[in-house]
């Protein structure tokens, strides 16, 4: 394998770089305690019944309109659902969307603790029949979790969090620096460094374990979304992964390539700031410049006359008019106001570190290097890569999508998905910033996977240990998947298809097959069940061998 090959899939958890595909089958029918009140037209689970589950089809007569007959169209279903809907099931949101369905959203728990990922949604359709069934759900957890008393308290949990990274929170915590006459118009609300912790039940290979779900956040001295499990009885660390993901006025500036752009800025004080108020949002989108290459969040990026077309302003350039660009793209194809849909803030930082190959969002903001001039040049100059980068926010509030194995691929995947979307021009990521001596070259290819190293069917996938489970390699299969469904339906359909999927259908734990499942189903609710549309989503996944 080439030197070039090794960085392109060597770069950490953010835009550059699972257990083993346990298989799935598809079944058309049901048992006969439930065939008399379902007609199930589609079950996917995976063989060792560990997996999530989604069944489709007429699942109901009878009409369900609250959350209290969904757990009675449970509890008349217990053969199948395997849990005591009453006591587990916890309703998180009821929702309806554009086609007149709707959606009840689920948590399990046991004796009122969470289990990790298990979010389970029941679908209707406008006549209150239950069309879809979605999610994860661990029969067993009851069963096996029977004491939720901790013996470590929260705080102690956090500290040892900390202390299994090796840092504490005064390390990962910038210095503030303070702009006058930006406080006029909507405030920037993001934190530098964030500490959550959760009680949950955690869930691996069978296993569950009453612990404190750690989540540390922040951007120095490193980019950083730890999720660390602490186990409430005895303070082990059960689990921890870093889930960084990668990559009013009007002025006007070039970008790294040196291309126009158009900018919506903000003037104080006789100062002109990359600070556009002008979405209908309850924030901002801000851009700033890492202090020292490393101190962050940094402070504004300003400019005297409005006029950015100094060559060191470039990233700053690209990296707000890209971010505009992706925010116009969610809220007019899509209806969704920023990546949490409430408007956040969408806050960039450029020239992060010295000569650092790689963009990242940590949880709380996007972070881009300039690159070193030879691998990378500045990572903002890329709208695909900024797209990616925000769209693993999308992924984070919505499908949640879990960062290790197929569903971290999965999250790989539909954020590289999105960045086509929004940067149709070819099939290719990040050729723009990418070895910019070389022509034409990129960071990976939905079309062509193989040619930057990851493999494009099932066949070929790549069992191992590295790179959180292999979510960077493996992401090829789905992306080559995508390419095809794509290349059959084109863009319109496609990305109706996938936002329908990942807001919808998918939950923290999908793995391939259940993406399939997602999208299949995202495809029928749009386009109808037989349609030419659904049939090519079906064979485009046939295909790479996710079946």
């Amino acid at each position: 394998m080439s030197k070039k090959k090794l960085v392109s899939l060597a770069l950490g958890t953010s835009l550059v770089f699972s257990a083993s595909f346990t298989g799935a089958t598809t079944f058309a029918q049901s048992s006969d305690s439930i065939t008399s009140k379902m007609d199930i037209h589609q079950k996917v689970m995976n063989i060792d019944k560990k997996g999530p589950s989604f069944l489709s089809g007429k699942l109901s007569k009878e009409v369900v309109k609250s959350d209290k007959d969904v757990k009675k169209f449970l509890k008349d279903n217990k053969g199948l659902f395997a849990i005591n809907p009453h006591s587990e099931l916890t309703l998180l949101e009821k929702t309806t969307d554009d086609l007149g369905m709707s959606h009840y959203k689920f948590t399990q728990t046991v004796k009122g603790v969470p289990v990790d990922g298990a979010i389970f949604i029941v679908h209707t359709n406008k006549q209150n029949e239950v069309t879809a069934t979605t999610g994860q759900l661990f029969k067993d957890a009851s069963k096996k979790v029977t004491d939720t008393k901790t013996k470590v308290n929260q705080k102690s949990a956090t500290d040892l969090a900390w202390k299994h990274i090796g840092l504490s929170k005064e390390d990962t915590v910038a210095e503030t620096h303070s702009e006058h006459g930006l406080d006029a118009h909507k405030e920037s609300e993001v934190e530098n460094t964030s500490e959550k912790n959760d009680l949950v039940i955690h869930e691996k290979d069978g296993k569950f374990t009453l612990a404190y779900k750690v989540q540390l956040q922040f951007i120095q001295p490193y980019g950083a979304n730890w999720q660390i499990f602490v186990d409430a009885k005895d303070g082990s660390i059960v689990e921890s992964f870093n889930a960084v993901t990668d990559a009013a006025s009007t002025g006007y500036g070039y970008g790294v390539l040196d291309d126009y752009k158009s900018l919506n800025t903000y003037y104080a004080n006789g100062t002109y700031y990359l600070y556009d108020v002008t979405k209908p949002m309850n924030g901002v989108i801000e851009t700033r410049t890492a202090q020292n290459g490393s101190s962050l969040p940094g402070s504004y990026t300003v400019d005297s006359n409005n006029a950015w077309t100094a060559y060191s302003q470039a990233a700053e350039v690209d990296a707000h008019a890209y971010a505009g660009q992706v925010y116009d793209y969610y809220k007019n194809t899509h209806n969704r106001n920023s990546y949490d849909n409430n408007g956040a803030t969408i806050r960039s930082t450029v020239h992060y570190g010295s000569n650092y190959n790689n963009a990242f969002w940590n949880g709380s903001q996007m972070v881009y290097g300039d690159g070193d001039g030879t691998t990378f040049t500045s990572l903002s100059g890329s709208l695909d890569v900024v797209a990616h980068e925000l769209t693993h926010a999308v992924i984070e509030r919505t499908a949640g999508l879990q960062y290790q194995y197929q569903s971290g691929a999965l999250n790989e995947s539909f954020a590289d998905v999105f960045g086509y979307f929004l940067d149709p021009g070819d099939y290719l990521l990040g050729e723009d910033v990418y070895t910019p001596g070389i022509s034409g070259d990129a960071l990976r290819s939905l079309s062509n996977p193989t040619k930057y190293g990851q493999p494009d069917h099932m066949n070929n996938y790549v069992n191992t240990s590295s790179d959180n489970g292999g979510v960077h390699i493996n992401s090829g299969i789905p992306n080559k998947a995508a390419y095809n469904t794509i290349s059959s339906i084109g863009k319109t359909k496609a990305e109706k298809i996938y936002y329908r999927a990942l807001t919808v259908y998918l939950t923290p734990t999908s793995n391939f097959s259940y993406a399939r499942a997602a999208l299949l189903q995202s495809a029928a609710d749009l386009y109808g069940s037989g349609s030419s549309t659904y049939n090519s989503v079906k064979a485009a996944w046939d295909a790479v061998g996710v079946n």
